[in-house]
């Protein structure tokens, strides 16, 4: 008996923004699923738009494995995890160990399939797509809490935006952040 997809279907338990009060929760499966379609199209401006050849499936793919380890290690809030080198460098090693046990809990035969998506490499165009649209995600959950009027989401909202803009120099990006992402501060009446 294997028990890897057991452990990804409590992707919807875990909680993010766990140090914030949301006035609408959000789990890593509806997070991993919303970085997922904003990778996608990213790569799918890059390839359409932007002149390049980049597999969109795969971004998409990794996209929604991103935060597999956290089934096991839980969410730990980015004020935390950050907070300095030392513990930024112990969580990357607990991570690791997290994602390892994971795929120990695959058959032989399907690890070769899933390690490169449960233990991303971080040095390539891939992966840099997923980041961004991580950040978006992130940056969009703070814009929908902000309209709601849940000012508890102004400083990561700040913080945020300029973790997006450091992924502008990436044509994809900003065409996607200049052609959809205010869209996500309207109400439901103004997107009509």
């Amino acid at each position: 008996m294997y028990n890897f997809f057991a452990y990804m279907a409590r992707m919807k338990l875990i909680r993010r923004w766990s140090l914030m009060k949301s006035v609408t929760d959000e789990n890593i499966a509806e997070h991993s699923a919303q970085v997922a379609q904003i990778a996608h199209a990213i790569a799918v401006i890059a390839n359409r738009i932007c002149g390049k050849d980049v597999n969109a499936d795969r971004i998409t793919t990794l996209a929604l494995y991103h935060e597999s380890s956290e089934v096991i290690t839980g969410d730990l809030p980015t004020p935390i995890k950050y907070y300095n080198p030392r513990i930024r460098e112990a969580y990357k090693d607990i991570e690791g160990v997290a994602n390892h046990k994971l795929l120990s809990m695959l058959p032989e035969e399907l690890k070769d399939a899933y390690t490169p998506l449960v233990d991303q490499p971080s040095d390539c165009y891939e992966h840099t797509v997923v980041k961004a649209a991580d950040k978006l995600s992130a940056y969009i959950k703070c814009v929908e809490e902000l309209r709601s009027g849940n000012r508890e989401f102004a400083k990561a909202e700040s913080a945020l935006k300029k973790e997006v803009e450091a992924y502008l120099y990436l044509p994809e990006v900003k065409y996607f952040c200049d052609t959809f992402l205010d869209s996500f501060s309207k109400t439901l009446d103004e997107l009509e």
